[in-house]
């Protein structure tokens, strides 16, 4: 039975590379599910699965390898179902962008939380410097990098359009599979073409209405490096990233500094919203922990409660 990795989803299929190098497009065979949780696909671009080949050319995905790691966001809202944007990762690349259009810190912050729950090293990727020449602009490309520098991540500044820091973005991608995920418009797959311009992916102008960027990535697919050393797995952009399945005892995990301060507390189990002697609270008001963090991580704590996404009569 060939074994391989999915490199492609589009949608009900996947495409299968082989040990030998081959792609085969395969359907699935069999019922697969991530831990009963309800996914709307099953099999995520990077798992590696056993296939059967018919000797009319189809062929069948029949068992998947346990996975190492995923990284999941909830599908939509109002709902219990999951999407798994890819497994076995290596490392995580958040693109992001502080104007034309911006990221909003509560999408990263969310997109950092899961991956630290799923123990996906991230590092942070600030596209479009070369946007950024006011003093204002400078001073909050500043900010944000040293909120998150200070935090643990490793952030650094990119711009596809001139080529800024993109030697050291091939570098840290080296050797690795490197999901690159973000909002749409933030140029992601811009960064790709100038990391491999033979692929020439499609790309879209912002909405001026908006200010956002419009889908061209549909499905996750896998990329191999130019070297042969390492893969980009390229994702279709997101607006929002819902979180799954957190216990709201377990969500300050997941906040790097917060998790670090609640060590103070009195109590084990506090959720930092009310308990007296409570050390997270104390430190949001010394100006220890940011707000904007605060804010994030109330967010997720939201996402938790039981009713949150339960349908409506």
């Amino acid at each position: 039975m060939p074994e391989g990795i999915v490199i492609k989803n589009t949608g009900n299929r996947y495409t299968v590379k082989t040990g030998n190098g081959k792609e085969i497009i395969c359907n699935i065979k069999g019922n697969f599910r991530l831990k009963g949780i309800r996914t709307t696909n099953p099999i995520a671009v990077g798992d590696h699965v056993s296939i059967t080949v018919n000797n009319d050319g189809t062929a069948y995905i029949t068992q998947i390898s346990p996975r190492k790691n995923y990284i999941i966001r909830r599908a939509s809202n109002l709902s219990k179902e999951a999407h798994i944007i890819a497994a076995n990762i290596d490392k995580a690349f958040l693109i992001v962008t502080l104007a034309h259009p911006a990221t909003s810190t509560t999408f990263i912050d969310r997109f950092l939380a899961t991956a630290e729950a799923y123990r996906i090293p991230t590092t942070i990727v600030i596209n479009k410097t070369d946007l950024m020449t006011t003093p204002e602009d400078k001073e909050y490309l500043e900010a944000v990098t040293f909120l998150y520098s200070n935090i643990g991540y490793e952030v650094i500044g990119v711009s596809a359009l001139t080529g800024e820091g993109m030697q050291h973005l091939k570098t840290m991608l080296d050797g690795n599979i490197s999901l690159l995920s973000g909002n749409s418009g933030v140029g992601k797959t811009s960064i790709i073409n100038a990391i491999m311009p033979h692929l020439d992916l499609r790309t879209a102008a912002i909405s001026a209405t908006h200010d956002t960027g419009m889908h061209t990535t549909t499905f996750s697919e896998m990329f191999p490096l130019p070297d042969g050393n390492g893969y980009i797995i390229d994702t279709p952009g997101v607006k929002g990233f819902g979180t799954i399945d957190f216990d709201e005892h377990e969500v300050a995990h997941f906040f790097k500094e917060i998790f670090e301060i609640s060590q103070d507390c009195r109590y084990s189990d506090c959720t930092h919203t009310h308990e007296p002697g409570c050390a997270v609270l104390t430190a949001i008001k010394e100006s220890r922990i940011a707000q904007s963090r605060y804010t994030s991580y109330l967010s997720i704590l939201d996402d938790s409660a039981p009713d949150k996404y339960r349908k409506p009569f």
